[in-house]
């Protein structure tokens, strides 16, 4: 079956009746471990484990990654750059929004050595150790930036109660985003 769609115009587009669909799964998972101490997170013995699955990615990451992707100058979400930023602010994401949106109550934490990783299994993996006297708040918000504060492009924002961190207690952040 040919159906044609002329238009009158200086063009005409033509559909044979083929549907042609790509469907690629986008897919992040936020991990947090929570240790209770020092000697706890030394022995890898966390107290706690939560994970969510989800956020929205913010426009300012998207055009940063096909900037990327495209060969265009940006900055990169790697090791010498990447933060995954946590805050107390409750407002709901929204794609428009430009970093954390707390106020005061917000830090971004330089990944781990050896993170993100990368290039198999078609995703990408950041990771971040908050210490004891790091980010000792309400975490209601969290995100990955290539930068050290709100003026470097986050890719992401979830919003969602993860808890509230108190020392002497360090914290472990890894957000997993698998495409295919």
């Amino acid at each position: 079956m040919v159906i044609d769609k002329s238009t009158g115009h200086d063009f005409t587009c033509s559909s044979v009746g083929i549907i042609l669909s790509e469907c690629p799964h986008y897919k992040a998972r936020w991990t947090v471990l929570k240790y209770a101490d020092q000697e706890n997170f030394e022995k890898g013995n966390p107290t706690n484990c939560i994970v969510v699955d989800g956020n929205l990615l913010l426009n300012e990451g998207i055009n940063a990654l096909w900037t990327l992707v495209c060969g265009g100058a940006e900055t990169a979400f790697d090791n010498s750059n990447a933060r995954i930023g946590v805050g107390d602010s409750i407002t709901p994401a929204a794609a428009t929004q430009t970093g954390l949106q707390a106020t005061t109550n917000k830090l971004y934490k330089a990944v781990d050595g050896g993170y993100p990783t990368y290039g198999t299994s078609q995703k990408a993996t950041w990771r971040a150790t908050f210490g004891s006297s790091e980010a000792n708040f309400a975490w209601n918000e969290i995100t990955v930036a290539n930068g050290a504060n709100d003026s470097a492009k986050n890719l992401n924002r979830l919003v969602q109660y993860l808890g509230t961190k108190a020392s002497p207690g360090i914290w472990t952040v890894s957000l997993e985003i698998t495409i295919g």
